[in-house]
């Protein structure tokens, strides 16, 4: 009898792009990210911006961001871990907003203007309505019970504070403002006026009410008499 001749190996033989994989062949472990983490992490930070961390569930945070639990532990860790990355997010842009005015040469007044107006555009933002300040609204409740957000909330106090303490500190040297005047205390009366309308802006009060706020504040740093 002739036996007929088997056919080459499989394992001999060349891939056949396009081709369904043979039974038998072991499978292709791993699938191919089918998110942006950085948009991922924009999509998380909108969420526990808006709803807190308790609040926010994981099945919230997988609907948002379009990735299934699994995933989003591998790549962001738990719900604490990704609460603390968003909140970082958050405080790199919202500085980098704010780095520039604070750096550049202009009158106090107007250096003082052009803060309080960024930061009302970042708290009146929202596809759903104004969300507020991360820190103020949301983070400075969870720093009650967690010593690494506590630590990242006071950070963001204290810099703010030294970074008005900077810019009134260069007025008084320039003459705006007179020799009493005290750059820190005046810097914890800027920064207090950011928290007010962070919460304000957050209860949906009316911008023209809260530019009214900012402008009677500055009146009272500045020197009502004083003008750009």
């Amino acid at each position: 009898m002739v036996q007929k001749s088997k056919p080459p190996a499989a394992a001999n033989q060349p891939e056949s792009r396009g081709q369904p994989e043979r039974r038998g062949q072991p499978k292709r472990r791993g699938r191919p990210r089918a998110y942006e983490p950085d948009v991922a992490l924009g999509k998380a930070l909108d969420l526990f911006r808006k709803q807190g961390l308790a609040a926010t569930s994981l099945d919230d945070l997988s609907a948002a961001t379009g990735m299934n639990r699994p995933s989003l532990y591998g790549a962001f860790g738990d719900k604490r871990e990704l609460y603390i990355k968003s909140y970082q997010r958050y405080r790199d842009e919202a500085g980098a907003a704010m780095v520039a005015i604070f750096r550049e040469e202009m009158p106090l007044r107007q250096r003082l203007e052009r803060i309080y107006a960024s930061a009302l555009d970042i708290y009146l933002s929202g596809d759903t309505g104004p969300r507020g300040c991360f820190t103020v609204v949301t983070a400075a409740s969870e720093a009650v019970g967690d010593p690494e957000i506590r630590a990242m909330v006071l950070d963001g106090l204290t810099g703010l504070d030294k970074a008005f303490a900077i810019c009134f500190r260069r007025a008084k040297e320039k003459g705006e403002l007179p020799e009493s005047a005290d750059p820190f205390a005046l810097a914890q009366i800027a920064s207090a006026t950011v928290h007010t309308i962070a919460i304000r802006s957050r209860a949906r009060v009316p911008r023209k009410e809260l530019e009214a706020i900012v402008k009677g504040a500055i009146d009272v740093m500045v020197g009502a008499g004083t003008r750009a």
